[in-house]
């Protein structure tokens, strides 16, 4: 089952999607709908939680000021003023010389989940979704990176949320089309802390809240997009969720 909201004269509306990407609500029949972020709760992003991306870091924590590589999931926050839609435009911030498409998987929570064990996570877990989480080049991780993350529309996500049976969430390829082109590949089955880890993890110091999004991380190989791009970002099985760069 595939879920999504439009905006349906003025109101933030649930619609269905089926199998041809017919969207309905109340049985009726929706064209050229105006798709909205899948959720308005807080988005949690996670970095450094793919093992290509990490590897290719782990020597710079070693040294100041990291001194010792993370052992707990790293994490940063989009904030709502980054929330974009489906077809939404990317806004190239001006006096900014690079900015990234960085795809990842989203999951939603259906309910608050507070320390929760990896083995009762997906029991918390709505369904999946596609995210770019957009953000200038990662040069540190030492402080929270809000300045290169939080631009207004670097988060992209939607088109729709599919149910948590409609796929395997532990081996999903995962793309970015710059027009039309492939430019960057990899699978959620190199992430470093699979969903359940990252509930338990998380939902050990503090709620996680229904419709919270938290976003599974972003694979070494960002690449640049620029105004006037067509962005792409792909996972199987789940949706393909298209955006334009504009110039602000």
């Amino acid at each position: 089952m595939r879920r999504g909201f439009v905006n349906l004269n003025g109101q933030r509306t649930l619609v269905n999607i089926d199998n041809n990407g017919n969207v309905t609500h109340n049985g009726q029949t929706i064209t050229n709908p105006e798709w909205l972020p899948i959720s308005i709760g807080t988005v949690y992003g996670v970095a450094l939680n793919y093992k290509g991306l990490l590897d290719s870091r782990l020597a710079e924590f070693n040294e100041p000021p990291y001194k010792n590589p993370p052992i707990k999931p790293v994490l940063f926050i989009k904030t709502p003023s980054t929330y974009n839609n489906h077809l939404g435009n990317i806004v190239f911030p001006k006096g900014i010389e690079r900015i990234q498409a960085g795809p990842a998987l989203g999951f939603v929570m259906a309910k608050d989940a507070s320390r929760v064990t990896k083995e009762q996570a997906m029991d918390y877990v709505a369904g999946f979704t596609v995210v770019n989480e957009v953000s200038l080049p990662e040069d540190s991780y030492y402080r929270p990176a809000v300045k290169a993350k939080c631009r207004d529309s670097f988060c992209p996500m939607g088109p729709w949320l599919v149910a948590t049976d409609a796929v395997n969430a532990a081996n999903l390829a995962i793309s970015v089309s710059i027009n039309g082109e492939v430019r960057q590949q990899n699978s959620t089955a190199n992430l470093v802390r699979n969903i359940p880890q990252l509930i338990e993890e998380l939902s050990e110091f503090m709620t996680l809240k229904a419709g919270d999004i938290i976003l599974t991380g972003t694979p070494e190989g960002r690449v640049d997009i620029n105004v006037g791009d067509k962005v792409e970002v792909t996972i199987e099985g789940i949706a393909t969720l298209t955006n334009t760069v504009i110039a602000e």
